[in-house]
């Protein structure tokens, strides 16, 4: 009897096994070739347009301040690179850039717009696709003061902790995405806690989200996607969990079977997948580094790599561009490096 209850726990625990126990067949390539003695640097965010060109925003060195006024100008420190489809060097832009500090992400949106996020100036910048600065989002004027508590986790005007300013004004943003209609998401996640929407042309409309960890706060709002339907996913690293709204910022639901997710995406089509990364913490190498593939309900379908300095192996994977569903490209932070990855 006790043997048959041993053998009925291990077929349970058999059918327990989630799907993310399922590893997904990948091969993975470095295809990107920069100029000799050229290196990425910490390679905050990677994007594709519709033509397969790459772009590749990378942290590459430290930024200079000058003294301006009332407080300091800074420039340089990071990079926007452009590739073509086979991988081949065309062009970078941003050296000696005021709104290329500290690279945080590059999105490239459906009419083939490129979208970069810096952390240290605090801007979301739209280039056009002939890389023209088009639109910038976070700028502050001379004459604004930033918030008097900057990093302390408290709104402008006495809101909760890390809430932001309603108004167009960052605090370390890390990413950007759009829904059907042009309307723009940042995630404001580093030095503010929230996501900020605005409409096609910039206007401010709104924004949700402070410091904690009940539903609708985040500890990070570090990553952010929308999908087909308009809602709103973001990545809530330190609270290991993806939430998820509604186009007006109201919580919908939680996907936690991800792990510490850093990294996510969205793919199109009609079945669109939701790709994940439980990126490794930056003080061990060995932990985590798998990336998720989901359903937009939060199930898992599979699951690829770990941690590591190898090829298809991950280090600090910050952004993942699923531009197609079975092609991916992953930035890694901690490799200084981009992979191309297939899926079988």
């Amino acid at each position: 009897m006790k043997h048959l209850a041993t053998l009925l726990l291990a077929a349970a625990a058999c059918l327990a096994v989630p799907a993310a126990a399922q590893d997904i067949n990948y091969a993975a390539s470095e295809t990107l070739r920069l100029p000799q003695d050229t290196f990425f640097g910490a390679v905050a965010g990677v994007a594709t347009n519709s033509k397969g060109h790459v772009f590749v925003y990378s942290r590459t060195g430290t930024p200079v301040a000058t003294l301006g006024g009332a407080r300091p100008f800074v420039r340089g420190g990071s990079v926007l690179t452009e590739f073509d489809e086979n991988g081949k060097y065309i062009r970078s832009v941003g050296k000696n850039l005021y709104g290329a500090l500290a690279a945080a992400a590059v999105r490239v949106d459906r009419n083939d717009n490129v979208w970069i996020v810096d952390a240290y100036s605090g801007m979301v910048i739209k280039f056009d696709p002939q890389l023209r600065i088009k639109l910038m989002l976070g700028r502050k004027p001379e004459s604004v003061d930033v918030p008097a508590t900057p990093n302390m986790g408290r709104a402008a005007a006495g809101g909760a902790p890390a809430s932001g300013m309603q108004a167009d004004l960052f605090e370390g943003p890390t990413d950007v995405a759009w829904d059907n209609d042009g309307n723009i998401f940042v995630a404001d996640g580093t030095g503010n806690a929230r996501v900020a929407k605005f409409t096609r042309d910039g206007v401010f409309v709104k924004s949700w989200g402070s410091r904690g960890t009940v539903d609708g706060q985040f500890k990070t709002a570090h990553s952010i996607a929308v999908d087909a339907a308009g809602n709103v996913y973001v990545a809530d690293r330190g609270n290991n969990r993806i939430q998820v709204f509604d186009n007006n910022g109201s919580f919908k639901n939680s996907i936690t079977a991800a792990g510490n997710a850093q990294a996510i995406c969205i793919s199109p089509g009609v079945h669109q997948y939701l790709y994940a990364s439980n990126s490794n913490p930056v003080n061990d190498i060995d932990a985590g580094g798998e990336i998720y593939k989901l359903e937009l309900n939060g199930t898992v379908t599979g699951k690829f790599g770990r941690a590591g300095l190898q090829l298809r192996e991950f280090n600090g994977v910050n952004a993942i561009d699923c531009r197609t569903a079975n092609e991916l490209y992953l930035a890694e932070m901690g490799a200084w490096r981009v992979q191309k990855i297939s899926l079988h």
